[in-house]
Formats: C-alpha cells, sequence, structure tokens
C-alpha cells in the first residue's frame, strides 16, 4: 500500500508539470520526424527472439529476478523532458539527434545511429556482472524503432533472454478525445510504475 501511495504521488506530481511538457512538445515532435527519417529502412517491432513484455510485466520481472536488467535506449532529451524508469540499470542510445547537421528540408535534425551502441552496452552489462542468460529488458519509447532492434544487437552478443517492452516507457497514442495523438495509454509512464525526471547519475548515458 505503501509503495502504492508512493507511485502515485509521483504520478500526481509528473501531471502537474503538464505545462512544461506542452512546452517541449515542439522539440519532441522533432525529435520523432527525424527518427522516423533515420530509421525508415530498419525500424522494426518484431525480434529475432519474439521475446516480449509490457511495461507492467517487465517491472514485475525486474522484482522477482534480481539477475534481470533493464537498458532504456532512448535519446538523452527524450529521457530529459518525459522522465525515466526508476528501474532503469544501464541507458544507451540507440540513436541521437544529430544537432550539428540540420536538415533544412525535413525542418528538423536528423536522428543518427549510435554507432558505439554495442560497445556501451557492452561495457556497462560486465561492469554490472550480466551472465548471457540473465534476462535483459529493452525499453524505448512505444516498443518499435529502436528497442527491437536493440534487442537483437544484444542477442547476436551473445545473450540469450532479451525481451523489447512492446508498449515502451510513453506507451501508445489517444485515439479520440481533446487529447487525441497524446501518449497516455499504458506503457511505463501510464502503467502506474515507479519513474521520475531525475536521472541516476551512476545510470544516465555519458559518452
Amino acid at each position: 500500500m505503501q509503495c502504492t501511495q508512493v507511485r502515485r504521488g509521483m504520478l500526481a506530481k509528473a501531471k502537474g508539470r503538464g505545462k512544461a511538457l506542452a512546452a517541449c512538445g515542439v522539440l519532441l515532435l522533432a525529435l520523432d520526424s527525424g527518427l522516423a527519417l533515420a530509421q525508415q529502412d530498419t525500424a522494426y517491432r518484431e525480434t529475432q527472439l519474439g521475446l516480449y513484455l509490457s511495461a507492467a510485466e517487465a517491472y514485475e520481472l525486474l522484482q522477482n529476478d534480481t539477475n534481470a536488467v533493464l537498458i532504456d535506449v532512448r535519446d538523452p532529451v527524450e529521457v530529459k523532458f518525459t522522465g525515466f524508469a526508476e528501474s532503469t540499470d544501464i541507458h544507451v542510445p540507440w540513436s541521437l539527434a544529430d544537432r550539428d547537421n540540420f536538415d533544412e528540408q525535413a525542418r528538423t535534425w536528423p536522428m543518427v545511429r549510435n554507432a558505439d551502441f554495442e560497445a556501451q552496452v557492452a561495457a556497462r552489462l560486465a561492469a554490472l556482472g550480466v551472465g548471457k542468460d540473465d534476462p535483459i529488458i529493452v525499453m524505448c519509447r512505444s516498443g518499435a524503432t529502436r528497442s527491437a532492434p536493440g534487442a537483437d544487437v544484444i542477442h547476436a552478443m551473445g545473450y540469450s533472454e532479451v525481451y523489447s517492452v512492446s508498449d515502451g516507457f510513453e506507451g501508445s497514442t489517444l485515439k479520440e478525445g481533446d487529447s487525441q495523438g497524446v501518449r497516455a495509454v499504458n506503457g511505463w509512464r501510464n502503467s502506474g510504475l515507479p519513474w521520475s525526471y531525475e536521472i541516476d547519475p551512476q545510470v544516465a548515458w555519458q559518452p
């Protein structure tokens, strides 16, 4: 009961920052557009292992198996403005906004693949002592374009139990109503799971 109250309090506090999130909407829409352009040929949801968890199932696995680890593969800009799962063990972005090359035609900064993704993930997994058979959970914004290919890369590194979070951190969009298009359905942030705008320095990605 106490944990539930804490989570509700955190969510209430987060909702109170709705105006701040709205102010960042243009930035995040630009990030979305750039991501789509950068990954239109490689984006997919289905992983080679075919292992998937909802955000709620991922949290349950993390609570029940101390060897399980959660990897967030979102761009730091997303994390800054939309929040971070408190259960995150590793943060390594799959792709990053290229701030040095503005795309005038697309009117946004393009997203580019993090060329060091595999090496950075490998180093963090080794530092945590993660075994080849330990559960690894990969999460992006909505379960597409990044968590699936990220999970496949980690599987190719020799890890046998790699999951993609099917609804991601922000979840799915509302299909109707005044808030149509807002990501307010399922996902880690909408499932009553612990999250915060504050990021653990020991977990945050630092290239």
